[in-house]
């Protein structure tokens, strides 16, 4: 038997590894947005998602709760919901090297799978409660059922394909609201260029399987409406992020302060592990936009948030494209933060993050010179992830908010690769 070909068994070891990273290093539910998203779990078994207006909740989409209700309906440990997260981490690899099969060579394929079955920065979300292994397996998802859809072989595109790509898009969008976003711009563009290219078969295809996902996404779209008055409303922490973001200070690098809430006490503030008098700075610099965003909820909070972070970048343009650069740099390799402390741990971002970017440098030029050349679902997932980028840069991100796309560019990377170079493992003397 040759296990290269078998990636079940072959990757096996590394389901054995994230359930261990699962179990060992699992959380009291507490960390971060875990309770969040919790809640809405909660919510959602009690008949609603998010509380009544005017003090509306819809800091996330219902993608994540409406998986991990089911664990809380049962009342299981909450240690099985990060089992799950390692379920679908080890199914993420076997489906990359499925994709890779059918556009590079064995080699390539195994060598790339390898890569992101150790790709530490996916072991990280493992153990939380949150979001982002789902957001990767849904996307690896997609682009295995768009290769279906786009390279059929000589087999007529099945309507199931068609349905189910619509599907995982639009559950990407109620998984994470930014890609709700990307969604309706790829949409748009996507029906532009149908009618400029003649009504080009692969646009009408693209157009169909977009128009899907936005019409999975219509009946939570519909409740926000009723609760909010706002069309395509996914999520309402769009306002914070973007604040944060433009804060015009000097040692202020534009990442999300998750102890903004405190600025109002006067006994203490949030013990986030930044250097000293940091907190102090976040208080004399922002105490009294809080105290205005404080006193409204719901929408008008996220209108409120948005309004300051507006005037911001109108009067301190540069400052927000510096934080912009800085954005990138959290993304990938999780610095700089604002008056925090940077730890050795921190560089154990750079080999992976550091050779996606030098491949993404390296096979830019080759994608560019032979871009109708490259297939159209290499094509269209790589347009996905770079709209998505470059909207994330806007709002305060973090390193999970790039790992998620990393699906996509190791497809594009192998692909390009595979054309581009030879590679020897072995010296010919």
């Amino acid at each position: 038997m040759n296990l290269l070909k078998k990636p079940y068994l072959l990757f096996f070891p590394f389901l054995i590894i994230s359930l261990a990273v699962a179990i060992i290093f699992k959380t009291n539910g507490n960390l971060g947005d875990e309770g969040t998203y919790l809640n809405f779990a909660r919510n959602i078994l009690h008949g609603f998602y998010s509380p009544s207006p005017p003090a509306i909740d819809l800091r996330y989409s219902p993608g994540y709760p409406l998986i991990i209700a089911p664990f809380l309906a049962f009342r299981l440990p909450l240690v099985f919901i990060t089992m799950l997260n390692a379920i679908f981490y080890y199914f993420s690899i076997v489906l990359l090297y499925k994709i890779l099969c059918q556009f590079v060579s064995l080699k390539f394929t195994v060598i790339v799978s390898l890569f992101w079955a150790c790709y530490i920065n996916a072991y990280e979300n493992i153990r939380f409660i949150l979001s982002e292994t789902l957001t990767i397996f849904l996307i690896f998802s997609i682009i295995f059922s768009l290769v279906r859809v786009f390279n059929p072989g000589n087999k007529p595109v099945s309507i199931k394909c068609l349905l189910l790509s619509g599907f995982l898009i639009g559950y990407l969008a109620l998984t994470k609201p930014i890609f709700g976003y990307v969604l309706l711009f790829m949409l748009s563009g996507s029906g532009l260029l149908w009618i400029i290219k003649l009504r080009s078969v692969n646009y009408k295809k693209t157009v169909i399987i977009l128009f899907i996902g936005l019409a999975t996404n219509v009946p939570y779209l519909l409740y926000t409406y009723s609760i909010t008055g706002k069309i395509f409303y996914w999520s309402d922490s769009g306002g914070s992020n973007l604040y944060w973001m433009t804060t015009p200070y000097e040692k202020e690098y534009g990442d999300w302060y998750f102890g903004y809430r405190t600025l109002l006490r006067t006994d203490s503030l949030w013990p986030g592990g930044l250097i000293p008098g940091g907190d102090e700075s976040y208080k004399l610099h922002h105490k009294k936009n809080m105290e205005v965003i404080y006193q409204l909820v719901g929408v008008e909070r996220d209108d409120a948030w948005k309004k300051f972070a507006i005037e911001n970048i109108k009067s301190h343009s540069l400052k927000f494209v510096q934080n912009c650069i800085s954005n990138v740099g959290r993304m990938l390799f999780d610095f700089p933060y604002s008056y925090k402390v940077h730890k050795p741990i921190y560089l154990v971002r750079f080999p992976f993050n550091g050779i996606i970017v030098v491949m993404m440098l390296f096979c830019l030029i080759p994608t560019l010179f032979n871009w109708k050349k490259v297939p159209f679902s290499i094509r269209l997932m790589l347009v996905f992830a770079m709209i998505y980028f470059s909207g994330s840069i806007l709002g305060s991100a973090e390193t999970r908010m790039f790992t998620v796309i990393v699906p996509i560019l190791l497809f594009w990377i192998a692909y390009i690769l595979e054309k581009s170079i030879i590679l020897k493992l072995k010296f010919d003397y």
